[in-house]
């Protein structure tokens, strides 16, 4: 790897850390029942992950994690600091860089013959599996449901995450087609 490269990386990093909190300005969707929202933000996880590899998708995240720890309101509606860490959707968003980490070394894997579907597949894997390994037990201690019932909860945002994790495959597809060079 080449200075070049690193400064490359270097630029991708917070860059794709400034996509995530973009995302986060469209407005959150209540879901009935739980006291989690969906967020365009996963959106980003995805293509963190597909588009910066393993290590540069989570270390977006971790540096997107940090500015919403020191209080800045990234999150979807407008939320941060420390007391976001503590709710029942925290895990979820906690697990982000694991998510993009997951993503970015499915894709290195397949990146070679990469199509979309591919990519989708590595953003359901990787990003949604991810997340829900993290957010799901996490929102069942934090709001005293059982597993079941956080995991039936969750259920509502399988359409969602699984049509961000399509977009996120055909955009990545796009970006590999349009810059050749780059490569998670």
């Amino acid at each position: 790897m080449t200075g070049a490269d690193d400064l490359k990386r270097l630029v991708r990093v917070p860059a794709f850390a400034g996509v995530v909190a973009v995302l986060g300005l469209l407005p959150p969707i209540p879901v009935p029942l739980i006291p989690v929202q969906i967020s365009a933000q996963t959106l980003g996880v995805m293509l963190a992950g597909l588009l910066l590899g393993a290590r540069g998708g989570a270390m977006a995240l971790f540096v997107f994690l940090a500015l919403v720890a020191l209080g800045f309101p990234l999150l979807a509606g407008g939320r941060g600091g420390l007391g976001a860490f503590a709710g029942p959707g925290a895990g979820f968003f906690i697990a982000w860089p694991l998510a993009a980490c997951v993503t970015g070394f499915l894709a290195h894997r397949i990146w070679a013959r990469y199509t979309a579907w591919r990519g989708a597949i590595c953003a359901i894997v990787g990003g949604i599996g991810a997340m829900y390994l993290v957010g799901i037990p996490w929102m069942a201690a934090v709001a005293h449901l059982s597993l079941s019932q956080a995991a039936l909860g969750s259920a509502a945002f399988l359409p969602g995450d699984i049509a961000k994790a399509i977009l996120a495959g055909v955009v990545a597809g796009l970006v590999r087609r349009g810059y050749p060079a780059i490569q998670p």
